[in-house]
């Protein structure tokens, strides 16, 4: 079974860095990133990679809380919360991952909080 723990933080250091090397580690070479269920999803390591660079935050403006929701032996459903200074999400992550724990699909929801 892959712990999704190492993965997360290696997603979260690599959301921070912005580094190609820290999200390449992340993926397989063939992985698929939905950025949203339905769309067309970014395909190959290399890709992801570009898109991300493309879509980067600024390292340390957002916060990323999250639980795991379901865990399986190649899947995980992670709940979480990203909070910018102007803006906050709720998250929910489908994780299918390779059996050396690098992920091989990976499919996200997001979801605005309404500003009060």
């Amino acid at each position: 079974m892959v712990e999704p723990l190492p993965w997360i933080e290696g997603y979260v250091r690599a959301w921070n860095s912005n580094d190609p090397d820290d999200i390449a580690a992340l993926f397989t070479e063939n992985a698929v990133y939905y950025t949203e269920p339905y769309s067309s999803p970014w395909q190959g390591r290399d890709e992801i990679v570009a898109q991300w660079l493309g879509r980067q935050d600024k390292p340390g403006e957002a916060t990323f809380e999250w639980h795991p929701v379901c865990v399986t032996d190649d899947l995980s459903v992670i709940q979480g919360v990203t909070t910018y200074p102007d803006k906050t999400y709720s998250n929910l992550w489908v994780i299918r991952f390779a059996s050396d724990g690098r992920c091989r699909e990976f499919t996200e929801w997001w979801m605005r909080h309404d500003a009060k």
